[in-house]
């Protein structure tokens, strides 16, 4: 391998890294930072799951679910989002092949009902 492959590759470890990191601090944390959602979701048929959104330049995943919370999945491969939109049961696919599966950060925490 020559030095600048080398160099690039332990960027790429680097950024991954911080990104981790910065996923595990932020969950660990109870005043967390703001994060704001650019990803377009599209609605889906989902008993658990109203919206669906995917970043292919940054292999991000967003799920919103049905109480209104929102959660971004990364690294997570174009073909995962693929087969998430055309499983029969989205909420299913998503318990078994995302959820845990994937570092997550939290974009939205769930809707709270109002007492009655």
């Amino acid at each position: 391998m020559s030095a600048k492959t080398i160099y690039l590759l332990s960027l790429l470890c680097a950024w991954q890294l911080s990104i981790a990191n910065s996923v595990n601090d932020n969950a660990a944390s109870p005043a967390r930072a703001a994060v704001t959602s650019h990803i377009p979701r599209e609605s889906v048929a989902s008993k658990g799951i109203a919206s669906i959104g995917y970043s292919k330049r940054l292999h991000i995943l967003e799920i919103e679910f049905v109480n209104g919370a929102v959660y971004r999945y990364l690294q997570v491969a174009p073909s995962v989002h693929r087969d998430l939109m055309a499983a029969d049961s989205k909420a299913r696919y998503y318990d078994a092949n995302i959820k845990g599966n994937y570092p997550s950060v939290r974009v939205r925490p769930r809707v709270k009902e109002k007492a009655r």
